[in-house]
């Protein structure tokens, strides 16, 4: 990212970077930056971020000042948000926080330790036991963040001598997860089926092998194909991981996820969960069979190691479970101003590549013009994510629009608009 923002300095100011390099350097090998450990060169040099922020694009750490809805307050002034991954629209719903505020007065605020000791609640295993329902799995096993369970199941599963094979478009918990474990970590092209299957001809078929991808890609908003990965991880004997963070609330009857979606929940060993996105919380989970469910309770360091998921946390996932389950017209609505806003943007010109998900990528394929298009948005009162390598490759910058099931036709419109005036503004469009 450093790099990147050199590049837009660079293309601002010409020469100004590599002069305010060559003064970083000199700062940090001379006196002027006092004493500090050699560790600490990178940080005392890094002086980008800073100057992006001085030329007012800076787009990350916006602060807001109200609940996440399909409008926030920005500087005191409301914007509409596009930027969410709230899909269903609950993180205000007045069920979920009075049941996190009910699940404060009866536990308290905090577990004081992890599950494997003495932060197991019965709020925890009611939850487990209604996901597994969900996803159609045996059992369940949640974890304090999602983040957590890629660590902790990838790491914990694959041991030295096994492999583990993921699409270069999976999410960077992923490929955190497959580079703690201690098998080899092999990547294939973005839904590549034919490349995905070359590096599985490449492993001894009695081998341990992991396949983990992305039910909805995050960035690119595409749907797996998961009968293919299915067929190819049966032809060669390998596990198969759905993460499906962005597919809860999404795809599936009920908004159970990818593998329903698709007929296949058999055919996958281990479904991964997040909270933090359409059931409103925090937290994650992992499903699967019990015994691996039994074997992960007692090998994954991120589950054993770490303070359990808090009262609060757990009863609003359990709200917002009910809520998913019992008025499916939020994903019926989800759709519909997914389709509203797709024909929009398409009959503007914008690029939306291989989308089929509440995840709508405008192709900007320039950082510049991605960091200009977020503030020029949020000045016109839209509140836009930018994508930049290295969560997109270089060259595939994206502004990531994301729409919740709350969002009314007039507020699509009203973005519509705006989008319309900045890309032409820009020539994107």
């Amino acid at each position: 990212m450093a790099n990147e923002y050199k590049n837009i300095l660079k293309n601002l100011t010409g020469s100004q970077t590599e002069n305010t390099d060559a003064t970083n350097n000199q700062c940090c090998n001379g006196s002027e930056a006092g004493d500090f450990p050699a560790l600490f060169k990178k940080v005392r040099s890094f002086k980008s971020a800073e100057q992006v922020r001085a030329m007012g694009l800076y787009p990350y750490f916006r602060t807001i000042s109200s609940a996440q809805d399909t409008e926030v307050i920005i500087n005191g002034k409301k914007v509409l948000m596009l930027g969410s991954n709230s899909y269903l629209g609950l993180t205000n719903h007045p069920k979920i926080k009075e049941a996190a505020k009910a699940a404060v007065e009866k536990f308290g605020t905090g577990c004081a330790g992890s599950r494997f000791l003495n932060g197991t609640l019965e709020i925890h295993l009611e939850l487990e036991e209604a996901l597994a329902q969900l996803v159609k799995k045996e059992a369940v096993l949640l974890y304090s963040t999602g983040l957590q369970v890629n660590l902790g199941v990838i790491s914990g599963l694959v041991g030295k001598g096994d492999y583990v094979l993921a699409d270069k478009s999976d999410h960077a918990s992923i490929v955190d997860g497959c580079m703690l474990s201690q098998g080899e970590f092999i990547r294939f092209p973005h839904q590549d089926m034919d490349a995905l299957e070359k590096r599985l001809q490449n492993i001894p078929l009695d081998a341990g092998k992991l396949i983990v991808v992305d039910g909805v890609f995050s960035m690119e908003g595409d749907i797996v194909k998961l009968p293919e990965v299915v067929k190819l991880a049966k032809k060669y004997n390998s596990a198969l991981m759905i993460d499906d963070a962005h597919s809860i609330g999404v795809l599936g009857e009920k908004g159970s996820g990818t593998s329903i979606h698709f007929g296949l929940t058999d055919q996958v060993d281990l479904i991964m969960g997040t909270f933090s996105k359409s059931l409103a919380s925090l937290g994650g989970f992992i499903a699967s069979d019990y015994q691996t469910i039994d074997y992960l309770k007692h090998n994954s360091r991120a589950l054993i190691f770490s303070a359990s998921m808090s009262p609060a946390n757990a009863a609003a996932v359990r709200a917002a479970l009910d809520i998913m389950i019992n008025e499916p017209e939020r994903i019926k609505q989800l759709w519909h101003n997914t389709a509203r806003m797709r024909d929009g943007l398409q009959s503007l010109g914008f690029n939306l590549g291989s989308s089929q998900t509440p995840i709508l990528p405008i192709y900007c394929k320039s950082l510049l013009n991605a960091f200009k298009f977020t503030k020029r948005l949020q000045d016109e009162g839209v509140f836009v994510n930018p994508v930049v390598s290295p969560a997109v490759p270089p060259g595939q910058e994206l502004i990531r629009i994301s729409l919740m099931a709350t969002h009314t036709d007039k507020q699509i419109d009203f973005a519509l608009e705006k989008l319309g005036k900045v890309g032409k503004e820009l020539g994107i469009i």
